[in-house]
């Protein structure tokens, strides 16, 4: 018999919002944002294991692994949101960052709450996209106790994947078959149950940091800069070009210049911008330091 979801801290009622329905709009938004103003401490508390999910996490990456995001419902599209984000921001390859939603992509429109109650399911998943133990397996579930999520880490776990949990209730069941649990405790929604609120932002917040620290660790970002960024369209070429000027000190006519000898790729457009590089000499450069532009800029062309 499954745990009554009655007893989780998700389903409790809020002591601050029994008279909800007679709220006029303005007391209701300020409201609202107070209860929203829990969730920053609970994610702060769970920092220890979301530093430890990045550097495992990093660690898979550099050997040719890959995040997978496991969930379903709004857990689940939290998950296709932030893979789906990835490739344009960090300039990876879309399976490096991805997402399997309970019952596939039709259900990111449509709900179809029914196919999170298949452990099968979620196994199923893992197996066929051929997860081993270069790769991340990310379990997603507000309550801690999905069917869909639950089979997704223990498959992934005897596979030899890292298995992550994010849940936000204390003591998860997804926390127990992991090997790293985050477990983000934000209590009573506003509105009893809805757990796309509260919930659902600390759980964006958490893979903001998963993805983006991970990113980080293996050399994706130069500063504060999205050094990989992918300039496919206007606003984001004007990115890139800003990008080469913050890092070389040159003008936007030679930093754009370097970028179109470079094809629009950002970090051997720095390296041809600042050390006069033809654009293959950069690349090799990168290639020689890992694709870190840091260690690049410091190098001589020979290292």
């Amino acid at each position: 018999m499954p745990e009554d979801i009655r007893t989780l801290g998700t389903e409790q009622r809020h002591p601050r919002s029994g008279t909800l329905d007679q709220l006029p709009p303005l007391a209701f938004v300020t409201l609202m944002n107070d209860i929203d103003s829990e969730v920053l401490p609970a994610v702060r508390a769970a920092a220890p294991a979301i530093a430890q999910a990045i550097e495992a996490s990093a660690e898979r990456i550099a050997r040719g692994g890959r995040i997978i995001y496991f969930g379903a419902g709004t857990s689940g599209r939290l998950g296709m949101l932030d893979a789906a984000e990835c490739p344009p921001t960090f300039g990876v390859e879309p399976e490096l960052v991805q997402a399997q939603l309970a019952g596939g992509p039709e259900a990111f429109q449509r709900a179809k709450e029914g196919v999170e109650d298949s452990p099968d399911a979620g196994a199923a998943d893992v197996e066929a996209l051929g997860a081993g133990e270069r790769d991340v397996a990310v379990g997603i579930a507000a309550s801690g106790r999905t069917p869909y999520v639950l089979g997704a880490l223990e498959r992934g776990g005897e596979v030899g994947a890292l298995t992550v949990a994010i849940a936000c209730v204390e003591g998860s069941a997804i926390g127990r078959v992991a090997q790293v649990a985050i477990e983000v405790v934000t209590g009573p929604e506003i509105l009893t149950g809805s757990t796309r609120l509260k919930a659902g932002t600390a759980q964006k917040m958490v893979l903001n940091m998963l993805s983006t620290g991970a990113m980080v660790q293996v050399g994706k970002v130069y500063e504060n800069l999205m050094v990989d960024v992918k300039a496919t369209n206007a606003k984001l070429r004007q990115r890139a070009v800003g990008i080469v000027r913050e890092v070389t000190g040159e003008p936007d006519d030679r930093a754009q210049a370097a970028l179109e000898a470079c094809e629009w790729s950002v970090k051997p457009a720095c390296l041809v911008a600042a050390r006069g590089l033809s654009p293959a000499e950069a690349s090799a450069l990168l290639s020689r330091h890992g694709g870190r532009l840091r260690e690049a800029l410091r190098g001589s062309d020979g290292s």
